[in-house]
C-alpha cells in the first residue's frame, strides 16, 4: 500500500503535516509503500522496526521541547515509511517533532482525535493483505480471500430475494479498500460507491465501455480517464438477448479504479463472482420491469382498438392495473411519451434502443423529475418508444407535478451524442398528465400530435408537449396530412413561381420577406434594397396573380401557411 492511498481515505482523515511531494522528483515521499504498521510509545523504539513500517505513536514518550530529535532519527535509521502521530494525548503534534521530520526526511501524519489507530492499522492490514499484484499468496490474504468469498456467497442468497447489491459492494470497499460502483450504459450509477464519480468522468467511462464493445475488445477493459486507471467489467446479461442497440443501451458495469489485469487469480476469481452478484441484482431488476412493461403493452393495445366503446375504457384500464400491477386497483396519475428517430441513410432508429435511451433519460439524479425506475412502464409501437411515466400527485408545494421539457431535451441531447450521428435526429410527444383513465385516448392523441410537431422542427433532438400544440396556429401545420399541405401550397404559390421561372423575377421571395418584416413596407425595402415605390409594384403583381389581398391579416397568414407547408 503506498502512502498517498492512506492519506486519500477521506474517512479516516488524516492531516499530512511533513512529506509533500517534491514535485522534481518521479518518486516522492507519498510513493513510499507501507509493508507493515507498528504502534509504538517507547522512546526508542529502535530494536522493533525493521523498515517499511507506518508507526503509529499516541506521544505517551514526549514530555517537552527537544524529546523529538533522537525519536525521529532512530526511524530514519530503521528506514520507516512514515510517522503518524495521534492529537489525543496533547491536543496537537509538537511543535519540535514537526520540525524533527522535516530535517530528517521523516513523513509526518496527524490522526485526529476522532480516528483510532485500530481504525488506521485495519485500513492498511486490508490493503496488505490483498497483496501488491502479482505477489505471493500467504495463508492470511489466502484466508481473508476465503472469508470474503463466504459472505459474497451469503450475500448472494439474499440477492435471489430481491435485496440491493450496495451491501456487497460496500463490503468489497471495506474488505479489500476498493471502491466499486455500477454504472450504466449511459454512465448513470446504479449502485455503489457513495458519493457517485463526477458526471462527466462516468459519462467518458459510459462512452468508453460503448466503445469497446461495439469493437469486440476482451472485457475487463482498462481505461485512462483524466490520468486516473479503471477497469470496467460488464455485468452478465439476464434472460433472452435484445436486439444490439437496446442491449447495449442496457448494459451495466463494474467500475473500479484499479488494473485488474495485475490482479492474482483468486481476487479475479473473486470479482467474477461479484459480477454474478450483479446480475442477479440486474435480473431482479429486469423481472420487475417486465411486468410493468406489460401495463403499457395492454393499455397501449386497449387504447388503439377502436371497438371498445369510450365509456368501457376507465374500466378496463383500472382492471388492466388491478391485473399487472400487484395491489393497484385504480389507474395511477401518469404521463405519455411518444418517440421515434431517424438515422441518415439508415432508416428509423430501433424503438427498442430508443426506449432504453428514454428510460435512462428520465431516471437520471438530476432528470427531469424525479423520476425512478419503477415509475416508468414502456413499450414499442412500430417504429415509435411509448413510455407511461408515473408522476406525483399534485400538492401545495407542487400544484401541477409534470415533465420539464426543456430539461427532458437537454438530458437527452446528451445521451443521444454518445451514439447516433451527426446527422441523425430524434423526436420526442409528451402528453398532459392523465389523471383518470377515461383521459387516456385523448392523452395518448395528444402525444403523437405533439411528436408530429416535433418532427417538423429543425433541432437535432426535439422534445414538444400540450402546450406546443396551441402556442401558435403554423404550429398545427404538422397535423395536416402532407398530401393535403403540398396541395395547398401549389395552389396559392404555383401562380408566383410559374411568373418567376418564365420572367426571371423574384416575386416569391419579396413574398417571403415581405411577410418575413411584418408587412413593413420600408423594413422590407431596406432587406432587399428596393425603392419603396418599386416594392409596392412587386407585392401588386402578387396580388393581382394569386387574386389575393395582403393587407387582410388572413391572406397573410395563408401565404405564411404555404410558405411553411411547400
Amino acid at each position: 500500500m503506498r502512502l498517498r492511498e492512506l492519506l486519500d481515505d477521506t474517512e479516516l482523515g488524516l492531516l499530512l503535516l511533513v512529506g509533500h511531494d517534491d514535485h522534481s522528483s518521479a518518486d516522492g515521499p507519498l510513493d513510499r509503500a507501507i509493508s507493515a504498521v507498528a504502534t509504538n510509545d517507547l522512546a526508542d523504539p529502535g530494536r522493533f522496526l525493521t523498515g517499511g513500517e507506518l508507526v503509529l505513536t499516541g506521544l505517551a514518550w514526549w514530555r517537552a521541547d527537544g524529546d523529538a530529535e533522537s525519536f525521529v532519527r532512530v526511524l530514519r535509521r530503521a528506514g520507516v515509511t512514515a510517522l503518524a502521530a495521534g492529537e489525543v494525548e496533547h491536543g496537537l503534534v509538537p511543535h519540535d517533532l514537526v520540525r524533527a521530520c522535516r530535517r530528517h526526511g521523516v513523513p509526518l501524519i496527524a490522526v485526529r482525535p476522532e480516528t483510532s489507530f485500530a481504525a488506521v492499522t485495519e485500513r492498511v492490514l486490508r490493503r496488505l493483505h490483498r497483496r501488491e499484484p502479482g505477489g505471493p499468496a500467504g495463508p492470511a490474504s489466502m484466508a481473508s480471500v476465503a472469508s470474503l468469498a463466504a459472505l459474497v456467497e451469503r450475500h448472494r442468497r439474499l440477492l435471489a430475494d430481491r435485496a440491493a447489491p450496495d451491501s456487497v459492494l460496500e463490503l468489497l470497499r471495506h474488505t479489500l479498500g476498493l471502491d466499486v460502483r455500477v454504472l450504466s450504459a449511459t454512465g448513470r450509477q446504479i449502485a455503489g460507491a457513495r458519493p457517485p464519480l463526477p458526471a462527466k468522468t462516468a459519462a467518458a467511462l459510459a462512452a468508453r465501455h460503448l466503445a469497446a464493445r461495439r469493437a469486440g475488445g476482451t472485457a475487463p477493459h482498462t481505461v485512462t480517464v483524466g490520468a486516473r486507471l479503471y477497469s470496467l467489467v460488464p455485468v452478465p446479461v439476464p434472460g433472452p438477448g435484445l436486439p444490439r442497440q437496446a442491449a447495449e443501451l442496457g448494459d451495466w458495469l463494474l467500475v473500479m479504479e484499479s488494473d485488474t489485469a495485475l490482479w492474482p487469480a483468486p481476487d479475479l476469481e473473486l470479482l467474477d463472482r461479484t459480477a454474478e452478484l450483479v446480475a442477479d441484482a440486474r435480473s431482479a431488476h429486469e423481472q420487475s420491469k417486465t411486468a410493468r412493461n406489460d401495463l403499457a403493452d395492454r393499455s397501449l393495445a386497449l387504447l388503439h382498438d377502436n371497438s371498445v366503446p369510450a365509456e368501457e375504457i376507465p374500466i378496463r384500464l383500472r382492471s388492466t392495473a388491478q391485473a399487472v400491477v400487484s395491489g393497484v386497483g385504480y389507474w395511477p396519475r401518469c404521463q405519455f411519451v411518444v418517440a421515434s428517430g431517424e438515422r441518415l441513410g439508415a432508416g428509423p432508429v430501433p424503438a427498442a434502443a430508443l426506449r432504453v435511451l428514454l428510460e435512462e433519460a428520465l431516471v437520471q439524479e438530476d432528470g427531469p423529475v424525479p423520476v425512478s425506475s419503477e415509475d416508468i412502464a414502456a413499450t414499442v409501437d412500430g417504429d415509435r418508444a411509448v413510455l407511461l411515466v408515473l408522476v406525483p400527485e399534485p400538492s401545495d408545494t407542487r400544484p401541477d407535478p409534470a415533465l420539464d421539457h426543456a430539461a427532458l431535451q437537454r438530458r437527452l441531447s446528451a445521451a443521444l451524442a454518445r451514439w447516433l450521428g451527426p446527422e441523425d435526429s430524434v423526436s420526442i410527444g409528451v402528453s398532459s398528465p392523465v389523471a383518470e383513465p377515461g383521459d387516456a385516448r385523448r392523452s395518448l392523441e395528444q402525444a403523437h400530435n405533439a411528436l408530429r410537431i416535433a418532427h417538423a422542427a429543425p433541432e437535432r433532438v426535439t422534445v414538444r408537449g400540450p402546450e406546443d400544440l396551441t402556442s401558435h396556429i403554423l404550429t398545427l401545420l404538422p397535423l395536416i396530412p402532407a398530401e393535403a399541405r403540398r396541395a395547398f401550397a401549389a395552389r396559392l404559390l404555383g401562380p408566383l413561381r410559374d411568373h418567376d421561372a418564365r420572367h426571371r423575377t423574384d416575386l416569391l421571395a419579396t413574398l417571403e420577406a415581405f411577410l418575413d418584416c411584418d408587412a413593413s413596407w420600408t423594413a422590407c425595402a431596406a432587406r432587399l434594397h428596393l425603392h419603396v415605390n418599386s416594392l409596392r409594384q412587386r407585392i401588386a403583381r402578387i396580388e393581382t396573380l394569386t387574386d389575393r389581398d395582403l393587407s387582410r391579416l388572413e391572406t397573410r397568414l395563408d401565404f405564411l401557411a404555404a410558405l411553411k407547408s411547400g
